[in-house]
């Protein structure tokens, strides 16, 4: 399972949910979605728009891991 790494991210710079939310102007639902692994897919702009937000890299967003995806 690919893992989204947005909560760390976020901590590290020092900066909410809401904040990074309100950057990116989507659905809160879509958003709670994404930042907590339940989605299937992330549109690229969204992608290189966190990464820009939070001076990051798509490798240091992204993780794979063992887990099985949750139905």
């Amino acid at each position: 399972m690919i893992r989204l790494n947005v909560l760390e991210l976020l901590e590290r710079v020092g900066h909410s949910k809401y904040w990074l939310y309100k950057q990116l102007g989507m659905s809160y639902q879509n958003f709670s979605r994404m930042v907590n692994n339940q989605t299937r897919s992330i549109r690229y702009e969204n992608i290189e728009t966190i990464c820009r937000l939070l001076e990051c890299s798509p490798n240091e967003l992204f993780t794979i891991t063992d887990e099985l995806p949750e139905r």
